[in-house]
C-alpha cells in the first residue's frame, strides 16, 4: 500500500508536534477529556487485576518520558527512557535479562548478568540510533549528576528495533537533543501508547503498532505489590495475531485483498520491559523476565529466525548505592509458594501490553509507506458477537 496522502500526513503532523521543522517531546499528560481507547474498552477479557492506570508507571516512583519525531515525509522515529526509581535516583536497582531470540541489541546486558545491578535509565530507539541515544544519555549524565557518580552511568542500557519503513532509519535523524528531551520529560503518571516515543515508527502484527504498556496487583501475605510491563513492538504476522486466545489476525485477514495480504509479512524485533516491587533477588527477576515469552506467545509471537526479541526485569526494592550495599536482608524475599502466581502476573501483563500497543497505534503514512492500525470496531464486534454468543447457550 504505497501511498502518500500528502495534505493528510501534514495536519496529523502538526497534531503531534509543536513544529514540523524539529519535532517535539511529546508530553505525557493525558487529559479526562481525551478520549483514548485501550484494549479493555473494546470488550477484550484480559485475565488478572491490573493496576489502577493499568501501566508499568502503577510502580511507585518509576517515570517514562518520549522523544517523538515526526518531520516532513520521511521521519517518524523517537526516543522513549525509563526510569526504575526516577531521573533525580541515582541509585541502581536489581535486574536481569532474557534472549528470546538474539538478532538485535539491548545494550549494557553484561554488567547486569555479572552483578544483578543496573544504574541509569532503560533507553529504547531504533537500530541505527543506539549510539546516538548512548552518547546523549552520557552527555545528559554529564549535566545532571555529581562527578563521582559518573563512573556508575557508563554502561547505559539502550534496546533498539528497527522502523525502517515509515522512518528514514539510516538517515540517523534522532540527536543527543531528543534523547535529552526524553529524559527530562519522564514522569509518572498515565503515560501515552502508541505512535509515541521509541515506538513512533514501528509495525506489529502487519499493523501499526509501537509503545504499549500493562500492569497487574498481586496481594502475598496482606502486602500488595505491582508488576508493570511496557513494550516497543516491532514484530509478527497479522496471521498469527491473537487476542484473549481469539485468532483475531486470520479473521481480519478474510476480508483483506490479495495485495494487502501480500504486505502481512512480519517485522522482526521486540523489547519488552518488566518492573515490579516486590523485592526479588536478581535469579528470580531472571526467572521472572523468561515469563515474557509466554505472554508473547500467546498474542501469536513466534520470536521469528531473525528478531531481536529482549526482555530485562528490574525491582525498585532494595535500591543500592554501588559502593555500600545493603545487606541480603532487604532482598531475601523467598516467596516459593507464590512465584506461579507472580509469573501468571507477567504474562498477563506482557500480552495486556501487546494488544494496549496496537489499540493505540494509529494510521501512519511515512517514507513512502502506509501503515494502518487494528480496526478497533471490527475487535469490537468480534469480541461482542462472541460474549453473545457465550452467554446464550
Amino acid at each position: 500500500m504505497k501511498t502518500r496522502p500528502f495534505s493528510k500526513l501534514i495536519l496529523s503532523t502538526t497534531l503531534l508536534c509543536t513544529s514540523v521543522v524539529v519535532g517535539c517531546a511529546q508530553s505525557q499528560d493525558i487529559t479526562p477529556s481525551q478520549t483514548i481507547e485501550r484494549a479493555r474498552d473494546l470488550g477484550i477479557p484480559f485475565e488478572g487485576t491490573p493496576g489502577p492506570l493499568n501501566a508499568i508507571t502503577d510502580v511507585p516512583g518509576l517515570e517514562v518520558g518520549h522523544t517523538t519525531l515526526i518531520e516532513g515525509e520521511k521521519i517518524r522515529t523517537g526516543v522513549t527512557a525509563i526510569f526504575p526509581l526516577g531521573k533525580q535516583d541515582p541509585r541502581g536497582v536489581r535486574a536481569a535479562t532474557t534472549t528470546i531470540n538474539g538478532t538485535g541489541e539491548l545494550t549494557g546486558t553484561h554488567l547486569i548478568k555479572e552483578t544483578g545491578i543496573m544504574f541509569g535509565p532503560v533507553m529504547l530507539t531504533n537500530t541505527w540510533s543506539v549510539g546516538t541515544v548512548r552518547d546523549g544519555y552520557l552527555g545528559w549524565v554529564k549535566d545532571n549528576m555529581p562527578e563521582n557518580l559518573w563512573a556508575i552511568f557508563s554502561l547505559p542500557v539502550v534496546g533498539e528495533t528497527s522502523d525502517d519503513g515509515l522512518n528514514d532509519q539510516y538517515g540517523m535523524h534522532i540527536t543527543r537533543s531528543h534523547v535529552e528531551n526524553a529524559l527530562n520529560s519522564a514522569k509518572s503518571g498515565p503515560m501515552k501508547e502508541g505512535n509515541v516515543g521509541g515506538g513512533t515508527g514501528m509495525q506489529a502484527y502487519g499493523f501499526k503498532g509501537g509503545i504499549g504498556t500493562a500492569s497487574r496487583q498481586i496481594e502475598l501475605d496482606d502486602n500488595n505489590y505491582t508488576l508493570g510491563a511496557l513494550v516497543q513492538a516491532n514484530h509478527g504476522k497479522k496471521k498469527n495475531l491473537r487476542v484473549a486466545g481469539v485468532p483475531i489476525g486470520q479473521m481480519l485477514m478474510d476480508g483483506d485483498s490479495v495485495s494487502e495480504k501480500q504486505e502481512t509479512e512480519g517485522k522482526n524485533s521486540l523489547i519488552i520491559i518488566i518492573a515490579t516491587d516486590l523485592p526479588f533477588r536478581p535469579d528470580q527477576l531472571e526467572r521472572l523476565s523468561r515469563r515474557a515469552s509466554l505472554g508473547l506467545g500467546r498474542t501469536g509471537g513466534i520470536a521469528g529466525n531473525v528478531s531481536g526479541d529482549f526482555v530485562i526485569a528490574f525491582t525498585t526494592a532494595g535500591a543500592t548505592d554501588f559502593e555500600n550495599r545493603q545487606s541480603l536482608e532487604h532482598v531475601s524475599f523467598t516467596a516459593f509458594d507464590e512465584m506461579d502466581q507472580i509469573f501468571q502476573a507477567s504474562v498477563e501483563a506482557v500480552e495486556e501490553a501487546l494488544i494496549n500497543q496496537l489499540v493505540a497505534s494509529e494510521d501512519m503514512t511515512g517514507n513512502d509507506e502506509t501503515v494502518l492500525s487494528l480496526p478497533h470496531d471490527k475487535v469490537r464486534e468480534i469480541f461482542r458477537e462472541k460474549i453473545e454468543s457465550a452467554g446464550s447457550r
